[in-house]
């Protein structure tokens, strides 16, 4: 004597709860997804040089950080005030970062300071080494790559165009 049962309803029910719960999950990833793209970067950095290097450093920039790519750039034209061709505003990522940099018509008194500086939490000790010999060919070491207590090893850098870089291992 053999039973042979299926519960095709049951079956039938707990498919559909799967069905039900798969299309919440999807709509409460895209209100995530959604929210996260509207909130992402409200504050970006802001690159003023005063000696029409702007492309040149976002260039180098560039050249050092994966995931990166111009978005848009904007350059002054024969009208002025700012030298032909130079950079107006550049809108540029380094790691999906947003920054932006222009090259300044007047030069002011003031310049970049390593009060600010941009502060790279790095993946391992060769990105930070890396990071830290190409920012600072041309440029000042402000601390050398150490251990200075709040972290494994860190550096910070002022390159040739005067930005500040901490670079940090945790």
């Amino acid at each position: 004597m053999g039973f042979g049962c299926m519960n095709t309803n049951s079956d039938k029910t707990q498919n559909s709860k799967i069905e039900e719960l798969q299309a919440l999950t999807d709509s409460l990833q895209s209100i995530v997804n959604r929210n996260k793209s509207e909130m992402e970067q409200q504050i970006i950095t802001s690159l003023t040089f005063q000696k029409n290097d702007a492309e040149q450093a976002m260039n180098f920039y560039m050249s050092l950080f994966e995931n990166s790519k111009i978005i848009d750039v904007k350059r002054w034209g024969k009208e002025g005030p700012g030298k032909e061709g130079t950079i107006m505003q550049a809108v540029f990522e380094l790691n999906g970062q947003k920054f932006l940099c222009s090259d300044s018509p007047p030069v002011h008194n003031w310049d970049f300071t390593p009060a600010v500086s941009n502060y790279i939490e790095c993946k391992n000790e060769s990105e930070l080494e890396r990071l830290f010999s190409k920012l600072s060919e041309s440029g000042t070491v402000a601390m050398p790559i150490d251990n200075y207590g709040f972290s494994q090893k860190f550096g910070w850098v002022v390159d040739q165009f005067g930005v500040s870089w901490q670079l940090n291992l945790e």
